[in-house]
C-alpha cells in the first residue's frame, strides 16, 4: 500500500513539475506577446461575435421551404461563431509573425492555441450527432481534456497517474485507467450497437414480407444481442475477467427473479404475444373500458391509443391473462348492432325495409359478407322493438360514430315515411267524488 502511495506521489509530482515548466515558458517575453496577442484575439473575437450575431439570426429567420435538418445545423453553427472567429484571429495572427520572425518559438504558442481551439470546435460540432444532452456534454468535455493533455504533452504523465491508483480484488486490480478506458470502450460500442439497432429496425419494420408481430419480434432480439454483446465486449477488451462475472450474474438472476416476477412475468408475456400473433400493432382491441388500437409493443407493455388521444400503457401480463377482444385479429370485418323502436300502428314490414335502406345510405357500410338486416326482437310496452345489423371493414375509424350515423340516417327516414317513436305516456283518470287539495308553499 505504502508502495502504491509512494508511486502515486511521484506521477502527480511529475505532472506537476511538467506544469511548472509550462507556465515558466510564458514569463518569457515572447511568450507573453503571444499571451497577449491570444488575449486581444478573445476580445477582438468576443466583439465581432455580438456584431455578427443579430444580422446572422435575422438571415436565418428570412430562411423559408428549407428542410428541418438544415435550419437546425445553421442554429448549431451559428452558436460556434465566437470560437470560429477566434481560431481565425489567432492563425491570422501566427501567421503575420512568422513573416517578421524566422523562429518557430515566436509563434509555438499561438499555434498551440489554436490548434487546441480547432479541436474544441470539431469536438463541439461532431458532438451534436449525439442526441442525448448528457452524454453530449460528458463526450464534449472528454475529448477537450484529452486533447488538452495530448498537446501540452501531459498524456503520458496522466495516463501512468490514473494507472497506479487502483485496487485490487485477489489477483485482479483494478485501476481508475481501466475505469476510463472501459467506460469509453462499453460507451463506443454501445453507441454503435443503438446504431445498428435502429438501421435494423428500420429495415426489418419495411419489410412487408414479414407479418407486424414477426418484425416487433426480429427487432426485440437483434437489440438485446447486440447491447448484450457490446456491454460484455467492452468489459473483456479492458482485461476484466467475465468468469466470476459469470457466477456473480447467475446468482444475481435467481435474486431477480424471485424479487422482479412480475417485470419478468411482463417480459415473457410479452414474448408469447409476439410469437403466437394473438395481437399486433394497428389492431383494434378491447380491454374492460378501454377501446383502440395498438400503437408499439415493447418488451414490458402494449401501447393503446384511444380515439380521445389518450393512451394507455398496457402490462403485457394482463393481456396474457385477461380476456381481450381484437376486432381485427383474423379479419377486418365488425358486426355492429343497434337497437330502436316503432309505434304499434306502423307496419313493422315497412320498418325493416325502411331500417335497411337507411343503414346502405351510410357510406362506411358494407354489402358484404353480407348486406343489413333488420329483425323483430320483442314487443315492448309501448313499442315494437327491432335490432339493425351492418358490417363494416374499418373498426379503427371508431365505432361510436358509425352508429350515430345510422341512427341519424334512421332519423331522416322515419321523419320522411312518418314512422313514429314511441316514447312512455301516462294517463291520470280522476275517479268521481275525488278531490284535489293544494297545498300553500311557505
Amino acid at each position: 500500500m505504502e508502495g502504491e502511495l509512494q508511486t502515486v506521489t511521484m506521477d502527480l509530482a511529475a505532472i506537476w513539475a511538467s506544469v511548472e515548466n509550462f507556465l515558466r515558458t510564458l514569463i518569457l517575453p515572447s511568450r507573453l506577446t503571444q499571451v497577449a496577442v491570444a488575449v486581444a484575439c478573445i476580445i477582438l473575437a468576443w466583439v465581432l461575435a455580438r456584431w455578427l450575431d443579430p444580422k446572422v439570426t435575422g438571415w436565418m429567420r428570412n430562411l423559408k421551404g428549407r428542410p428541418l435538418w438544415q435550419m437546425r445545423w445553421l442554429v448549431i453553427m451559428s452558436r460556434q461563431i465566437p470560437l470560429a472567429i477566434f481560431i481565425v484571429l489567432v492563425w491570422i495572427s501566427a501567421t503575420l509573425i512568422a513573416q517578421f520572425y524566422v523562429f518557430p518559438s515566436r509563434r509555438y504558442l499561438l499555434v498551440l492555441i489554436g490548434t487546441i481551439a480547432l479541436v474544441w470546435l470539431a469536438i463541439r460540432i461532431a458532438s451534436y450527432l449525439i442526441k442525448n444532452r448528457f452524454l453530449r456534454r460528458v463526450i464534449v468535455w472528454g475529448l477537450s481534456l484529452y486533447a488538452l493533455l495530448y498537446y501540452l504533452g501531459l498524456l503520458d504523465e496522466t495516463t501512468a497517474a490514473l494507472d497506479s491508483i487502483g485496487i485490487e480484488f485477489g489477483t485482479f486490480r483494478l485501476t481508475a485507467l481501466a475505469v476510463i478506458k472501459a467506460l469509453i470502450v462499453t460507451g463506443l460500442l454501445l453507441a454503435g450497437a443503438r446504431l445498428l439497432s435502429q438501421s435494423s429496425a428500420t429495415r426489418l419494420r419495411r419489410n412487408e414480407e414479414l407479418s407486424p408481430s414477426v418484425r416487433e419480434l426480429a427487432v426485440k432480439v437483434i437489440q438485446v444481442l447486440l447491447y448484450t454483446a457490446a456491454f460484455f465486449i467492452g468489459l473483456k477488451a479492458v482485461g476484466f475477467d467475465l468468469t466470476g462475472l459469470a457466477v456473480l450474474s447467475g446468482a444475481i438472476g435467481v435474486g431477480l427473479g424471485f424479487g422482479l416476477q412480475k417485470v419478468v412475468s411482463n417480459l415473457v408475456s410479452g414474448v408469447i404475444i409476439l410469437l403466437d400473433k394473438s395481437i399486433k400493432p394497428g389492431d383494434v382491441i378491447s380491454l374492460g373500458d378501454t377501446f383502440g388500437w395498438i400503437d408499439n409493443l415493447s418488451a414490458r407493455y402494449v401501447s393503446v391509443v384511444t380515439r380521445d388521444g389518450k393512451e394507455y400503457l398496457i402490462p403485457n401480463e394482463d393481456l396474457i391473462t385477461g380476456q381481450v377482444v381484437n376486432w381485427s385479429h383474423s379479419s377486418d370485418f365488425v358486426r355492429l348492432d343497434i337497437y330502436f323502436g316503432t309505434a304499434y300502428t306502423d307496419d313493422p314490414h315497412a320498418v325493416r325495409q325502411i331500417a335497411i335502406d337507411a343503414a346502405k345510405s351510410v357510406d362506411r357500410i358494407l354489402d358484404r359478407p353480407k348486406p343489413p338486416v333488420c329483425h323483430i326482437v320483442g314487443f315492448g310496452d309501448s313499442s315494437v322493438d327491432y335490432i339493425l345489423r351492418f358490417w363494416i371493414k374499418d373498426p379503427t375509424g371508431g365505432l361510436t360514430n358509425i352508429r350515430g350515423a345510422v341512427y341519424l340516417a334512421l332519423w331522416d327516414a322515419f321523419q320522411e315515411h312518418e314512422i313514429s317513436i314511441p316514447f312512455p305516456q301516462r294517463e291520470i283518470t280522476m275517479l268521481e267524488g275525488s278531490e284535489v287539495r293544494h297545498r300553500a308553499l311557505d
